[in-house]
């Protein structure tokens, strides 16, 4: 699996789990990491994620923030926060209906990469998320087998460089026994009971 297709089945694990939110659960405190926004609830952290998606098709296409303007800026879930974000989920989505040049150079609030890497920061991010507000809603927070040994194998040659930089924080002991998911959340700095 190359690293825009494990990014399509993180974005799709973190829209199966935004849409089983309700609005209730939408109100509920999100851990302030999660977020720049003082006092943060799930809906500010979904707010977060469709203003995300909503850059992808700009980001592949190659465009830059200079090129896009505010255009993603402001309230983008509105009346319909799940609906709004599924939406722009689907145009991103759409735009990564192809195989894309993966070494490509595309241009993001960080710096100028290449497609691929862009695609990994990304999947580490909805990955960890999906499970970060599962958790925190109380659904099942099981990630899909391919899309945890997809991302072990990019983790796990990496890992101390991304903790360095704290993408990860510190790796936590493994249980004895435990599962794939389990390995990789502990080692990224993730698990907690």
């Amino acid at each position: 699996m190359n690293q825009q297709e494990l990014f399509l089945l993180a974005d799709a694990t973190l829209r199966s789990v935004i849409d089983q939110l309700t609005p209730e659960q939408l109100a509920l405190p999100a851990p302030t990491a999660w977020s720049r926004t003082e006092n943060p609830t799930l809906r500010d952290i979904l707010a977060s994620h469709a203003k995300d998606e909503a850059w992808v098709p700009d980001v592949v296409a190659g465009r830059t923030i200079e090129e896009v303007g505010d255009r993603w800026e402001g309230d983008l879930l509105g009346d319909d926060p799940i609906g709004s974000y599924d939406r722009l989920n689907d145009a991103a989505t759409a735009a990564l209906a192809h195989p894309l040049h993966l070494e490509r150079v595309v241009h993001l609030s960080y710096g100028d990469f290449p497609m691929s890497t862009y695609f990994e920061h990304t999947t580490f991010y909805r990955t960890f998320q999906a499970w970060d507000i599962a958790k925190l809603a109380g659904l099942d927070d099981t990630l899909p087998p391919e899309l945890v040994d997809g991302v072990w194998e990019l983790v796990e040659v990496q890992v101390e460089g991304l903790r360095a930089i704290h993408v990860f924080g510190p790796e936590i002991p493994v249980p004895a026994g435990a599962d794939a998911q389990t390995r990789l959340l502990c080692v990224t700095g993730f698990w907690h009971e």
